[in-house]
């Protein structure tokens, strides 16, 4: 009992910024499904393609297996937002989110970008080393600047990063050619790091966004196990994702213009006699 009661104690003099919450809890998964994203690109995609290995089912399944990771990777990062508001976050909750994105939706895209550039018949290793680079890079100042920048209640500035890393491993899986790919991605990158405002995932938009991110782990799993159309299925849903990361932009442009417009016309109404 004496022992029990130290160990009680002690655990409440445990500094407040040492304790995780729930929502650091998820968190911290988020940065798990990152790092078996890289795992998976490396040992299914990038060793067996070293070492000279015909097994393209297995390749598949590894990429599959690797945008799955990145996917849960999203759902972590949503629900840990939305613990942390319902019930507490403790002061490393901001910070470890920030790593944890930087892993799965910097780290983890980069490198399929990268590992694309070397597996790929018509793509330069090079090229796509300096491409996967300016999508690191992307994040790293998307992930700085949400840190330091007060934005408007409920909007991002730039697109999202997990948003963008989807966006980014749906465009290598298009498998297009590699000049549409590499501009397709650095333009993504850009999205990013622009000024671009973006709903966040709440309410009805966060259940949306849950479904879509399901449905896309069964897209990639049709795909995984060569099901019939399975191929056809994954690039609808890739060329939606693109779609809808091009489009987004295009609406809150026309927001923006639209508000300006509105403002000039109030202003010359107050001039008026």
């Amino acid at each position: 009992m004496p022992e029990a009661d130290e160990e009680n104690d002690s655990a409440e003099d445990m500094p407040l910024s040492m304790r995780l919450s729930i929502a650091d809890t998820l968190t911290l998964g988020n940065a798990t499904c990152g790092f078996m994203a890289v795992y998976f690109t490396t040992t299914g995609i990038l060793i067996p393609h070293l070492t000279g290995s015909d097994e393209s089912g297995m390749a598949r399944h590894s990429a599959a297996t690797a945008v799955i990771l990145m996917l849960m990777a999203a759902i972590f990062d949503l629900f840990d937002g939305l613990v942390a508001r319902k019930l507490r976050s403790s002061p490393m909750g901001a910070e470890l989110d920030n790593l944890s994105d930087l892993i799965s939706f910097g780290l983890a895209p980069a490198y399929f970008v990268l590992v694309y550039g070397m597996v790929a018949d018509d793509a330069h290793q090079r090229v796509s080393a300096l491409a996967a680079i300016v999508v690191l890079l992307a994040v790293v100042l998307r992930l700085a600047r949400f840190s330091c920048v007060t934005l408007k209640d409920g909007m991002f500035q730039g697109m999202p990063s997990p948003f963008g890393a989807l966006t980014v491993v749906s465009i290598v899986l298009l498998e297009l050619p590699f000049i549409p790919t590499l501009l397709a991605i650095i333009g993504v990158a850009w999205l990013m790091v622009s000024r671009v405002e973006y709903p966040k995932p709440r309410g009805v938009l966060a259940v949306a966004m849950l479904s879509w991110i399901v449905g896309a782990m069964g897209l990639l799993a049709a795909w995984a196990f060569d099901a019939p159309g399975g191929q056809l299925l994954l690039q609808t849903g890739c060329a939606l994702q693109v779609v809808l990361g091009a489009v987004i932009p295009l609406f809150a442009t026309a927001r923006r213009v639209n508000t300006f417009r509105d403002n000039r016309r109030e202003a010359r109404a107050a001039q008026l006699p």
